[in-house]
């Protein structure tokens, strides 16, 4: 290996009077750099694969971004900076860590452009209002409504159906199952999503105010008047023009536009690399619903391969420190405290810093408590410090389809994890004291991790979701801001720099351990296919994943889940 980088480093030598005349002409002068976005947008993406920019376009990051913006302002030549924002799926949080690099960019003075060609809904022109100018596409539409959330309530069709659900919760908030047995949503759960709505419209309604230099109320009344069509957008002062693709260099006085991976790759070059691999900030990533077993290979976050990268990062010497990135509504207890345990000994022997994405609540923000500085946007939804446990007794349906059950048993609570019948109060009680003793656990790991009493976590605990900002308030958040915060505080803790070749510490993904997986069985595959379907069913009744009991009583206890969906995540 050491030979490889001796070769590499000699033609990099070779080349660097190129590489270095490439630097300096990466663009000229008054060019605008051009960036494209159009789909997911994440904090990070794990490092690229050769095969990949064969199979999937190359992923857009806020880090990314946060590159680019750092190369133009070391660079006096470019004058600013073009969005070209086809479409941007991505959560608030992503969304306001999007802006958030942007206005930094025109805060230093740059010019920065949106242009929305497909014209954009409420994520799309909340980003856009950082720029200096919005130029939207003729004849499209320009919609920022706000946010709604929808819950739909199934008690009345279970009924029907023949289908008997209970559930039982600990935390008054923790509404995940309330659909099931509810005709309409509860005063707790009305409460939460009235404080989300109110959030996210108040940075709404703040961003347009200031993008557009218009005081609060008229930015209100602006939000409120939408959707706008491209002409009445302008009129409004909601955009500064009309343009087509072709018409948008005219529109920036034919400034040349420099695509923004060229002008990246022309200022990485003329940098000599070192011999030897270097120190870098790890990044564990727990994206999607946390489970103990994921057969279906769906995007989980599975808690062995996260185990694996956790004790890679705490025994590797070249990870300084590690950011531990969260876009997960939570999911299995049990899947949470085994990988709450890995992270604890991790913490011990090195700095381990949270960055909240869109969503780190129940499970997502188990995990994150033994964090030594937890990191989210003003948006970011946390909390849900709670537990929920549900079954389904499908003897009505039975019954009227003629079926009967005949049942024996040897044990007193042995019918609890049988569904063909209701409980009895014994095994009613056993449920309950499970829950109260997953439900202290819970709250003693937060307690453990904030350095604060039991106490002072259950009153800010009971299944109640927060924003950020409310949540910093609280203390179960320390700093608003997104990646880019994270990272310095990585940076701050685990070295500034690596002090052997003066370079700020990278940040790397570290990827779970690929394993080969058999060819599936015919039996195996429609298994997986039934299981999907009923998943998009699920889906479509509304329930999302928060129907989803993972596994068996002997892994989950008691089917138990901690928020695989709450309604915040539905928010549009």
């Amino acid at each position: 290996m050491l030979v490889l980088r001796l070769v590499l480093q000699f033609f990099r030598l070779l080349l660097w009077p190129l590489s270095r005349l490439r630097r300096a002409k990466a663009a000229p002068d008054g060019a605008y750099v051009h960036l494209e976005i159009d789909g997911a947008v994440t904090d990070v993406a794990a490092p690229a694969r050769p095969w990949d920019a064969w199979v999937r376009k190359r992923a857009v990051t806020v880090h990314g971004i946060a590159e680019l913006v750092d190369a133009i302002l070391d660079d006096p030549k470019p004058r600013g900076l073009l969005v070209t924002l086809k479409s941007l799926h991505a959560g608030m949080a992503t969304a306001t860590s999007l802006r958030a690099q942007l206005s930094r960019l025109r805060d230093a003075g740059r010019d920065v452009v949106v242009f929305l060609p497909l014209g954009g809904d409420t994520r799309e022109y909340y980003v856009a209002t950082a720029a200096a100018r919005i130029f939207v596409g003729p004849q499209t539409t320009v919609a920022p409504l706000g946010f709604a959330v929808n819950a739909r309530y199934l008690r009345g069709a279970l009924e029907k159906a023949g289908l008997t659900p209970e559930v039982f919760a600990r935390g008054t908030y923790k509404s995940a199952g309330e659909t099931l047995v509810r005709d309409s949503m509860s005063d707790a759960q009305r409460e939460q999503m009235e404080a989300l709505l109110a959030t996210f419209y108040d940075e709404l309604v703040d961003a347009v105010a200031e993008g557009r230099h218009l005081d609060v109320e008229t930015a209100r009344a602006r939000i409120d008047a939408a959707p706008y069509r491209a002409a009445d957008a302008v009129t409004a002062g909601m955009a500064d023009g009309e343009a087509y693709d072709d018409e948008v260099a005219h529109k920036l006085e034919d400034a040349k536009l420099v695509p923004a991976a060229a002008y990246l790759a022309a200022r990485a070059g003329g940098r000599i690399g070192p011999l030897r691999p270097e120190p870098f900030i790890g990044v564990v990533r727990v994206h999607g619903p946390i489970a103990t077993d994921n057969a279906m290979h769906l995007p989980f976050a599975t808690d062995e391969p996260l185990i694996q990268v956790v004790r890679r990062a705490r025994r590797d010497p070249k990870v300084r420190a590690v950011i531990l990135h969260i876009d997960s509504p939570g999911g299995s207890a049990l899947a949470s405290d085994r990988i709450h345990h890995e992270l604890v000994r991790l913490a011990a022997e090195k700095p381990l810093i949270a960055c909240m994405a869109n969503v780190a609540a129940s499970g997502g923000y188990y995990v994150a408590a033994p964090a030594h500085v937890i990191v989210a946007e003003p948006t970011t939804v946390t909390g849900s410090i709670g537990v929920v446990a549900a079954r389904f007794t499908p003897e009505p349906l039975l019954s009227r389809l003629g079926i009967t059950t005949s049942s024996l048993r040897r044990g007193e609570h042995a019918g609890l994890l049988n569904p063909a019948g209701p409980l009895s109060d014994g095994e009613r009680g056993a449920i309950e004291k499970e829950l109260d003793g997953v439900y202290r656990g819970f709250v003693q790991v937060v307690s453990d991790g904030r350095k604060k009493s039991y106490d002072e976590v259950h009153a800010v605990a009971q299944g109640r979701v927060w924003v950020g900002r409310d949540a910093r308030a609280r203390g179960l958040v320390d700093e608003l801001g997104g990646f880019a915060t994270a990272l310095r505080l990585a940076r701050e803790r685990g070295g500034a720099r690596d002090e052997s070749q003066g370079r700020k510490l990278a940040p790397k993904v570290l990827r779970p351990p690929r394993s080969p997986l058999p060819p599936l069985s015919p039996e195996h595959r429609e298994k997986r296919v039934a299981r999907v379907a009923a998943l998009r069913l699920l889906a479509l009744l509304g329930l999302g994943p928060s129907a989803l009991l993972f596994g068996s009583a002997r892994k989950e206890r008691l089917f138990l889940w901690s928020e695989l969906g709450e309604r915040f995540s539905q928010i549009e």
